[in-house]
């Protein structure tokens, strides 16, 4: 019997029955046979190419029991181009799989292989199709009792479902298309179950800017609005919550999207079009609805919470931690992280777990990982590889040295559902595939109990969420596992056996390098966290832009930049830009040139605050380009300046010499770092002192007064000698004094 020898497992007396049945069709269908000759397949005949495409659009129940029915709804769409005739689908049953590698070879077969592939099970539960045209797709409903599959043993059972028909070239029956899927079976609870942990990831991209508002809340400017595509009934995330609170999961949360959702709640506002004047959000209603509804469904269950905007674990140990600064974020990252659970969702977190991408490791990525404090590094199998050598696949727990334990995720069902989960048929399958390595994982041939952890992609679509569900809604009856978390499968007993090296740096997936972020990167991080730095000491309240930077600081490392290069770019410089944009609300005012009259006089700079909030710290230095011909008394000046003000500051200088000179005035924090742009003017000295502008002025006031008294003088002599020569005789001799007489008869001489 060809499967009874290539597949490990087989049961003898089934296997004879399958043969025998088998035999009973063949002999039954073939023409040649009825003439009582007989001539067996050949065991390595080549898989047929199919002419019917056979789709399994669901299966239920997906882990039957003894006394249900199976069902399986699928489609048959006839690729050829003849019609078939005379055709039914019919369910194969083979021997059982307790390999897992069997499981994979068999689910990756194309093709029915005659004498490799089972025969088909009683005809009487088949469904005829008289004709299937080309191109044409017909729907069929399989319904058999799982008591006439002959399921033996415990164990994973591969199932065929096959068309059979004829065609004009084809006139004797064949074939023509089968679908294989998987039929785990264990009917009664296993004496030993595995411990099964589902990490379930709340995680999106990044959508918060580094600018917020005026106001006291300071609203966040979000990128744009699409995050509520996710929470809103039937999105993404809204699926996550919805699905996963009735299942037994390990919430595993990025706090950055708590806190983008909460801040959705209070009030928020997006870009407009083209990076313009942001606007009011308006899904307040979408985000508070989301947000209830995760807060009770994170209630009595274990919540484990990543570094704040879940870093890029791998890129910081490969192209960030030589730039200086960058891992000192990761501290701040994880106490974040444990606040805003507590503050948003009001359930205690862990945070000693990380999560590189896809869980690859190596050396600098562990160091990197447990460098913020966290002892658990939540790993794949394809990464930690086993050696084969015990013959079976170990619990998730590996201690890897210095306190560290690796929870080694198991790759086949961590990527279970990667794959596109719209189409029913491959949801159907994933679904299938899953639940038979979970059993097969149980089957596996040692006497301790194990504890098995699952982690998938990141940011799971809505199908792959759904399809997700149903597999671990198979598992609740709990026959072959029972609900285990994180926590508890990070504290199991390691089996001692299990591979604990880890994985040099030249084993890292290429792949994963090629998406991860450049060096320059965190070089733009490290030099916006410098210009903030220099900012923030002469803010009198610096908190207002130390948090909204600090944690877009964060979000810049994010592991959701990975395969958007350009986007990730674009953000690091609006961030740098924005910030850069604030500090030069901070000052001096551009001064246009000035005369100074003589050898001192007093310069006026003054220092414009276009912030919010006050300045201070901040020291003015004038400073002459030549100072032996301009030099300031006191050339430095504290200055401090309120919201939306102004502030003037006075300079005395002193010339020794005419001509222009220029000068500087520059901005100083206190620890003398310059800040902003140096302003330039020049000073234009003259020799023209005021004391002698003030002689001056008096002298020509001298000159005018000296001229106003001779110009009235001579108009009193001019008025005299008119009034003389009008009181003198006609006949009087010019040298005689003139007489006057009055009634006395005496006479009087009158002077000129």
């Amino acid at each position: 019997m060809a499967e009874a020898a290539d597949i490990q497992g087989a049961s003898p007396a089934p296997a004879r029955r399958r043969w025998l049945r088998r035999a009973i069709v063949l002999l039954a269908g073939t023409p040649v046979l009825a003439a009582l000759i007989y001539s067996p397949a050949p065991r390595a005949e080549a898989a047929q190419a199919p002419s019917v495409d056979v789709q399994l659009v669901s299966m239920a129940p997906a882990a039957p029991v003894k006394g249900d029915t199976l069902t399986i709804e699928g489609t048959v769409l006839n690729t050829g181009s003849e019609t078939i005739t005379d055709a039914h689908v019919g369910l194969r049953v083979g021997s059982a799989l307790t390999d897992r590698s069997s499981i994979d070879e068999a689910a990756g077969r194309t093709g029915f292989r005659a004498g490799a592939d089972p025969g088909e099970i009683d005809p009487a539960y088949a469904v005829k199709i008289a004709s299937l045209p080309s191109k044409v797709s017909q729907s069929f409903t399989l319904t058999i009792p799982v008591n006439k599959l002959e399921l033996d043993k415990d164990g994973v059972y591969p199932l065929g479902v096959s068309l059979s028909g004829v065609t004009d070239s084809r006139p004797s029956e064949q074939v023509l298309g089968i679908k294989r899927t998987f039929l785990p079976w264990q009917p009664e609870a296993a004496a030993k179950r595995s411990q099964l942990t589902y990490a379930w990831p709340l995680i999106s991209t990044t959508r918060v800017t580094a600018e917020t508002g005026s106001d006291e809340l300071q609203t966040p400017v979000f990128l744009d609005d699409s995050l509520v595509e996710e929470l809103k009934p039937g999105g993404r995330l809204e699926q996550m919550v919805t699905l996963g609170k009735d299942l037994p999961i390990t919430w595993v949360i990025d706090p950055d999207l708590l806190y983008t959702v909460d801040a959705m709640t209070k009030g928020y506002r997006v870009r407009g079009p083209g990076g313009g004047k942001p606007v009011q959000g308006k899904n307040r209603a979408v985000a508070e609805q989301w947000l209830s509804s995760l807060e009770a469904a994170v209630q009595g269950k274990k919540v484990v919470a990543l570094p704040f905007a879940d870093p890029d674990l791998a890129s910081l140990a490969h192209r960030g931690k030589d730039v200086s600064g960058t891992l000192g974020q990761l501290r701040p990252a994880t106490d974040k992280a444990k606040q805003a659970v507590e503050t948003v969702l009001h359930v205690p977190a862990s945070t000693d777990f990380s999560w590189p991408v896809n869980g690859a490791i190596d050396p600098s990525i562990v160091n990197v990982a447990t460098s913020a404090g966290a002892h658990n590094v939540l790993t794949r199998s394809d990464s930690l590889v086993e050696s084969g050598a015990l013959g079976y696949t170990p619990s998730a727990a590996r201690p890897i040295g210095a306190g560290t334990t690796a929870v080694v995720a198991d790759a086949d069902l961590s990527t279970a559902f990667e794959g596109d989960m719209l189409n029913a048929g491959a949801s159907t399958l994933a679904v299938q595939r899953f639940l038979a390595h979970s059993l097969a994982l149980n089957l596996q041939k040692t006497e301790e109990q194990r504890s098995f952890v699952v982690a998938p992609q990141r940011m799971p679509g809505v199908s792959q969420v759904q399809t997700m569900a149903a597999a671990l809604r198979g598992l609740q009856a709990g026959r072959w596992t029972q609900p285990g978390d994180l926590e508890a499968a990070a504290a199991a007993k390691p089996d001692p056996g299990a591979t604990t090296q880890v994985p040099g740096a030249g084993q890292y997936p290429e792949d994963l390098r090629k998406q991860e972020l450049p060096v320059s990167a965190f070089e733009k991080i490290r030099a916006t966290q410098n210009t903030l730095d220099r900012f923030k000491v002469i803010l009198a309240a610096p908190d207002r832009v130390e948090i909204p930077f600090g944690n877009t600081t964060n979000r810049e490392m994010s592991t959701s930049w990975r395969g958007r290069p350009d986007e990730a770019r674009l953000y690091r410089d609006q961030v740098q830009d924005y910030l850069i944009g604030l500090t030069e609300k901070v000052k001096v005012v551009p001064k246009s040139d000035a005369t100074l009259s003589g050898h001192s006089a007093t310069i006026p700079v003054s220092v414009q605050n276009s912030l919010v909030q006050d300045v201070h710290g901040l020291v003015l230095r004038v400073k002459s380009a030549n100072p032996t011909r301009l030099m300031f008394s006191d050339s430095e000046q504290p200055v401090t300046v309120q919201g939306d003000h102004t502030q003037t500051v006075k300079f005395t200088a002193n010339a020794t010499a005419s001509g222009p000179v220029e000068v500087t005035a520059q901005l100083f924090t206190k620890d003398g770092i310059p800040y902003g742009k140096a302003r330039t003017f020049t000073v234009e000295a003259t020799e023209i002192t005021p004391t002698v502008m003030l002689v001056i002025a008096g002298g020509v006031l001298l000159l005018v007064l000296a001229g106003i008294k001779m110009y009235a003088s001579r108009k009193r002599v001019a008025a005299r000698a008119a009034a003389e020569e009008s009181t003198q005789p006609s006949d009087e001799s010019p040298d005689t004094g003139a007489q006057s007489t009055d009634g006395s008869g005496t006479s009087e001489t009158v002077d000129r």
